[in-house]
């Protein structure tokens, strides 16, 4: 790709310095990130925090490789990303980093298992490789059993795994999800959490972005945005364990909302 490497003194993925974004609305100037400098090492699993228009959105944008600063550097795994063309950020975001939304952002019309595949039809792969790749993905969330469904016959919860599934499909270095629980209930919240955590075990980096302290307390670390400027940085020594957490619950069984399938 012709993309100049440098190496990590510090073991991070993912690197900024001073980034600055500024979006020019008309004659306006919105200065959406004012400043951050940010290291977040391999392995590391953080909740980015803070209120709408802090600039927490903004930052995970241009860490997703969807948006370009206006100023400052951020470097990927070494490879410092205002350099690249967009075909390059568009190779590197299919293949370093899954995305995982709060609306799930499936396609309606198309089972679980073809929805997990999309991003692989990138790549020079036979349908057979394409199919058993997605179902080692959709098995890793639990949802193997579901392959053939479409997601309305389908649960919030199982529609998000879904998601996390197509997220982990072409086996990223990175997960950034955004506000993923969002649309989901207490239980649910929690077993989506539960994912993420054995996910990061694995070695995969996760950043997340939430306002709800109650979801960032399961992250190993707690970044919060102010007025485009990080404001705190915690390290969180022991992280809530989801699947304590689980064990402690009510037991609902998602075969509850699998009855109208």
């Amino acid at each position: 790709m012709g993309m100049r490497i440098i190496a990590s003194t510090n073991g991070s993925v993912i690197s900024t310095q001073h980034l600055v974004k500024v979006y020019h609305m008309g004659d306006v100037e919105v200065h959406a990130l004012r400043g951050v400098t940010l290291d977040i090492v391999r392995g590391d699993f953080v909740a980015v925090m803070g209120p709408s228009g802090s600039g927490k959105s903004t930052f995970m944008n241009i860490v997703g490789c969807l948006d370009v600063p206006s100023g400052g550097e951020y470097i990927l795994e070494g490879v410092p990303v205002v350099q690249l063309s967009k075909d390059q950020l568009a190779r590197i975001r299919n293949e370093k980093i899954g995305f995982v939304f709060q609306g799930f952002n499936l396609l309606s019309r198309t089972s679980a298992l073809e929805n997990v595949e999309l991003p692989l039809f990138y790549r020079n792969l036979s349908n057979k490789d394409r199919k058993a790749l997605a179902m080692e993905a959709l098995d890793a969330v639990g949802l193997g059993d579901r392959a053939h469904h479409l997601p309305n016959q389908l649960s919030g919860g199982q529609q998000q795994r879904v998601a996390i599934a197509r997220a982990l499909v072409t086996k990223p270095s990175i997960i950034l999800a955004d506000e993923p629980t969002g649309n989901l209930d207490s239980r649910t919240s929690v077993e989506i959490m539960e994912i993420f955590q054995r996910l990061n075990v694995t070695g995969i980096t996760i950043i997340l972005v939430t306002h709800e302290p109650d979801i960032a307390r399961y992250a190993k670390r707690n970044v919060s945005f102010k007025d485009g400027k990080i404001r705190g940085d915690i390290s969180i020594e022991t992280p809530v364990s989801a699947m304590e957490i689980l064990k402690s619950m009510p037991v609902v069984s998602e075969e509850d909302d699998n009855e109208r399938s």
